[in-house]
């Protein structure tokens, strides 16, 4: 099979004259319409995805009742502001993420549209209910490209001419324990950067001036790795110790992705404020900022928001979305799929080199290229083959990682069995083939 065909090729030359270079193409694939985990293409060409827009379809292309529930909206009002006319489809959305994601007692959220603005909202929530300015993010973290995101987002790429950056920001090491513990112990890794983020108090930044410390508990962009347990509860206890808010990014990892509605839900670690978008709406422009109710309230009126928070028509996309995830159990169908995956993929790990890890959490699943079995020898150009091989047999799929050397899996949860199969059949012969070439 080809991966371009006459209509898509012509389709991508015209984005080329007419579309700024800076809008990146992760993957050639163009799309003419999609369902479930199907989309097909300008050619007719019927493409298995495995990327999920980025991890924004975790309900699947294009839901019946999803779609319904926009147009019924669209008919009614399309925008108000929220800020000049509340309707209930705000009001409703925000009661339903408390229920499903209370931060500890008392909750309250706030909406807007894309989750680099749900990061940009949390840190001035932090900023105002602790009187302090700066904010800790760690290495490898992805919070977007708005400029306080951006400047906590740690990698370079996305970054280049950009500046200058937010002040007040510093940076720790993402206990990355395959990229970094280097033959230690386990518990000795953990024990060690606990360490290091105790003495990041007294070489790094004063904590009496730490408004938030915000991490991915699933990295995205910096390579599905999962933090490590004991960390996020040392984490906690050290936010607890200096009362510093602790932010938890869940754009990527939320809403049903790795088996939990947000995936500090697996370590029993509730953080002071979460962030989330992506699969909250299908793919719709939708961000929530959740938190415990002193904390939100402490944003002075009109100092946190937009225009544009909480469309109404979103906002109903939304609603529709959770409550369709929630009667086809997508976090049991979120673990199923993970124990698939990971089964044929530590399979294959035994017998290649090559994959220096496959590790996530539920089915935000990550494989890891490198050479020589060594974390610190990337192979980005493999890793490039396997995505190329795998667009000319009809699956999407897209990297991640700071040297772009990992596949990510963020396959629609609706994925039916057979499809899949398929398209882990089609990446276990794109990795194996392209390794085979580049022996």
């Amino acid at each position: 099979m080809i991966a371009e065909t006459r209509k898509s090729v012509e389709l991508l030359e015209r984005r080329k004259k007419v579309v700024a270079n800076g809008v990146g193409v992760f993957n050639t694939a163009t799309v003419q319409h999609a369902r479930g985990a199907i989309i097909t293409d300008v050619d007719g060409r019927e493409l298995i995805d495995f990327a999920g827009g980025i991890g924004v379809v975790n309900a699947g292309h294009c839901p019946e009742s999803v779609v319904k529930a926009i147009q019924e909206q669209a008919a009614k009002y399309l925008h108000t502001s929220f800020n000049v006319v509340s309707y209930e489809p705000y009001v409703q959305l925000c009661e339903k993420l408390i229920e499903i994601l209370p931060h500890g007692g008392e909750t309250k959220a706030m909406l807007v549209s894309t989750g680099a603005e749900a990061v940009e909202n949390a840190v001035k929530i932090a900023r105002q209910a602790t009187g302090r300015q700066a904010v800790i993010g760690f290495s490898e973290a992805y919070h977007g490209r708005t400029m306080m995101a951006m400047t906590l987002t740690s990698k370079i790429g996305y970054k280049i001419g950009c500046g200058p950056f937010a002040p007040e920001v510093y940076r720790l090491r993402f206990p990355n324990f395959y990229l970094y513990g280097k033959g230690m112990d386990y518990e000795a890794f953990i024990d060690q950067e606990l360490d290091h983020l105790e003495k990041s108090t007294h070489n790094l930044v004063d904590p009496s001036i730490v408004a938030a410390i915000i991490i991915e508990a699933v990295q995205g962009e910096g390579g599905f790795n999962p933090v490590p347990k004991r960390y996020l509860e040392g984490l906690r206890a050290h936010c607890d110790k200096y009362e510093i808010m602790l932010i938890i990014d869940e754009v990527q990892s939320g809403f049903c992705r790795t088996g939990y509605w947000a995936s500090w839900q697996h370590y029993g670690v509730t953080p002071d404020l979460s962030t989330y978008a992506k699969s909250m709406g299908s793919g719709m422009p939708i961000a929530a900022v959740v938190g415990r109710t002193a904390v939100m309230d402490a944003a002075a009126s009109g100092s946190i928001g937009g225009t544009y928070i909480g469309n109404p028509v979103c906002c109903a996309a939304a609603l529709a979305t959770i409550k369709l995830m929630e009667e086809l159990d997508l976090n049991s169908r979120a673990n199923y799929i993970a124990d698939q995956i990971n089964q044929r993929l530590h399979n294959l790990k035994k017998q290649y080199s090559s994959i220096g890890d496959v590790r996530g959490l539920g089915a935000m699943i990550g494989i890891e290229f490198v050479k020589h079995n060594d974390p610190e020898q990337p192979d980005s150009d493999l890793c490039n083959e396997i995505v190329r091989h795998c667009a000319h047999n009809d699956l999407i799929i897209i990297s991640a990682g700071m040297e772009k050397n990992i596949i990510r899996i963020l396959s629609p949860l609706v994925i039916t069995d057979e499809q899949l199969n398929r398209g882990l059949v089609i990446l276990e012969t794109a990795i194996t083939e392209s390794i085979k070439k580049s022996i």
